[in-house]
């Protein structure tokens, strides 16, 4: 897998780059080949269907996943077989398989119809394979250079029975071979046949695990050859609990790596980084460093400057063609074309910061996987981003040159949600947890202001004022760089209507200051629905939308593996939100009613008052959150309390006779 990431969305103008690149990276097997398997490959008889009563439209009646590895590499042989047992299933009537021509080689097998007893080969050595450059993260500004062969399997009936097998040859020689193997359970319904097999030769230094639900392997040997073999019949794969955080997601899984630690995958890398950060004395990039100096001593301003620089000067561009999955591009090259990758990125940005003074190193992350990332078996593929962390004063800054937009300074910065980062080091590191505090100030501010002193049957007018920081109001900066205002002003007035139908929009304001806080002030006018209270005899105004009963649930598990994990929750999150309500007369004769509580209620510190002083009656909101996980057992109370206060209406009840 390659070291980079889309996690945020990116553009570029890429046509021209594109085909460049590409011829560039032709190599010979971008074709598959044809052929049986190896001779370590132990192929399996077709077993019968099982016995499946709720049986899918699809069923699986072998998994046969078997793979080779030694210190030069990998290979792994997969076959497939499923009988069509609904007209459903014929949906799934085509075969794929996608490899890197550069560092694999695949080798087609079997692809054929089992009908009445008979075998229809639809392989034909090839003759209806189309094989294709599908660069599928094309509109993400993303370059691959993997190879598709696709084949139709014409003719397809229920009832039929499909067999898929083929073979992928896998060399990281820029890692020094080192490789790595995984294997999941996932089907529906009763699979007939599962094999788990894996070989390797004495001296190949080969480590796996396994999690919940995965039968336990039998380890045998036969001369000089290891062997791990799973080999099970008429068997579900296991069910991951609904809301657990990602480790206890990881059901039914192997995995196996040659990598002897995590130090091992850092040892590797790092000379990448070192060699492509070194700087030509002519480089065009000196006289911005020399800028960027000039503005400040300051280490954490150069820092921040850096940051901008990388960021607004450079576009993003993943080329992952030949080396390029994991090896950086070089300092110059990536200055000199404008764009780079996140890989090239962080190479600019350490070899900018090392020319200021900033003690700077490279960090593996994972976008998709981090929970748990450290009790998994140390592999480069679970990596699929790379950025900067920098040491200034003793504290870590977290440096990302794929983002865009950054303002305000380095303290501002957030460290980012990926739990956990590898540094690359010459000496080699352990995987270090990426902490991620509270937050100290709300991200989201809001303040509804009515001024109905003007009487219960007078229209109001009122105000909306919406704060948004972190990467709230960075979004809203980057939109006002990237939209007419007019385009965004009609946006805007489109959610207020839709989220406040009762108001009648007048103007709206909205800006970003130099720090990156947005502010959204929305005015106009709003007829407020006094209704009738015919219990008590008054007139009261529920605010809309208050006592719905709405509230998020912890869903209840059905028994199974895990089912007694944490839930996962929001983090970090801060949001404050006020309602007032300025009365005629003061207030006098008037009475609040709505929620009062003050506790922690799911991971969040919730503070929820109603009030009633000099005339203006205020209800307010504030929730915190202060943990990732809620244990299990304390989830059905949490229920219990986020139903009853989300009953709770915020109500102005009017002095009778009003």
């Amino acid at each position: 897998m390659s070291v980079d990431s889309g996690w945020s969305a990116r553009w570029a103008v890429i046509a021209v780059v594109s085909v460049t690149a590409l011829a560039g990276a032709a190599q010979a097997d971008e074709k598959p080949s044809y052929g049986p398997p190896a001779k370590w490959v132990q192929v399996a008889e077709i077993p019968a269907p099982p016995a499946d009563d709720q049986a899918p439209s699809v069923q699986l009646l072998l998994s046969d996943k078997q793979s080779q590895h030694d210190s030069s590499g990998s290979a792994y042989y997969n076959r497939r077989i499923v009988k069509v047992l609904k007209p459903e299933g014929l949906q799934g009537g085509s075969r794929s398989v996608t490899w890197d021509p550069v560092r694999s080689k695949v080798t087609l097998h079997a692809l054929a119809i089992i009908r009445n007893g008979q075998r229809i080969d639809l392989l034909k050595q090839g003759q209806d394979v189309l094989v294709l450059r599908r660069e599928k993260n094309l509109e993400r500004a993303m370059l691959d250079g993997r190879m598709t062969a696709s084949i139709q399997i014409k003719d397809l009936q229920v009832g039929d029975v499909i067999d898929w097998a083929y073979t992928q040859e896998h060399k990281e020689v820029l890692l020094g071979g080192r490789t790595n193997d995984f294997e999941a359970m996932s089907w529906s319904g009763v699979a007939a046949r599962y094999r788990v097999r894996l070989l390797w030769p004495d001296g190949t230094p080969l480590t796996w695990r396994v999690t919940t639900g995965f039968p336990q392997p039998k380890i045998g040997k036969s001369g000089k050859i290891n062997e791990l073999l799973v080999d099970v019949r008429d068997v579900k794969s296991p069910k991951a609990p609904i809301g657990a955080p990602m480790r206890f997601q990881r059901l039914g899984m192997l995995e196996a790596t040659t990598y002897s630690g995590w130090d091992d995958i850092s040892r590797r890398m790092a000379p990448l980084y070192a060699k492509a950060s070194e700087l030509s004395a002519d480089s065009s990039l000196r006289p911005e460093i020399a800028q960027i100096a000039g503005v400040s001593s300051d280490p954490k301003v150069r820092a921040f400057k850096a940051l901008q620089m990388v960021e607004d000067k450079t576009r993003y561009l993943f080329l992952g063609m030949g080396d390029g999955g994991y090896k950086p591009a070089s300092v110059d090259e990536t200055w000199s074309r404008r764009f780079g990758d996140c890989k090239g990125k962080t190479v600019l940005l350490l070899t900018v910061l090392r020319e200021l003074g900033v003690e700077a190193e490279p960090v593996l992350v994972s976008t998709t996987g981090g929970d748990g990332l450290s009790e998994r078996t140390p592999s480069a593929a679970l990596f699929n981003h790379v950025l900067v962390r920098a040491r200034i004063d003793g504290k870590s800054y977290w440096l990302d040159g794929t983002r865009s937009g950054d303002l305000g300074d380095l303290d501002s910065l957030r460290p980012p949600p990926f739990r956990w980062a590898l540094p690359l080091r010459a000496a080699g590191a352990s995987i270090e947890e990426i902490v991620q505090p509270p937050l100290s100030r709300p991200d989201d501010e809001g303040l509804i202001h009515i001024d109905a002193s003007a009487g219960l049957d007078k229209p109001a007018r009122m105000t909306t004022t919406l704060i948004l920081r972190g990467e709230r109001g960075l979004s809203m900066a980057r939109a006002l760089r990237t939209t007419p205002r007019a385009d965004l002003e009609r946006v805007l007035k489109q959610q207020a209507s839709a989220s406040t139908s009762w108001m009648t929009i007048e103007k709206i304001d909205f800006d970003v200051s130099p720090d990156g806080v947005g502010k959204i002030v929305i005015s106009g006018s709003a007829d407020l629905d006094w209704r009738m209270n015919d219990d008590l005899g008054v007139r009261e105004f529920r605010f809309p939308g208050s006592g719905a009963g709405k509230a998020s649930a912890f869903p209840r598990r059905e028994p199974g593996p895990n089912d007694d994990a944490p839930y996962i929750t929001p983090f970090p999150n801060y949001s404050t939100s006020t309602v007032e309500v300025v009365l005629p007369n003061k207030g006098a004769g008037f009475t609040v009613k709505g929620p009062s509580y003050s506790g922690r209620l799911a991971n969040n510190e919730l503070v929820q008052t109603t009030g009633l002083k000099d005339g203006v009656a205020r209800f307010t909101s504030s929730s915190r959150s202060v943990g990732r996980e809620l244990p299990f057992a304390d989830a059905e109370e949490a229920n219990k309390a986020a139903r009853r206060l989300a009953g709770e209406a915020q109500i102005v009840r009017a002095p009778k006779g009003s």
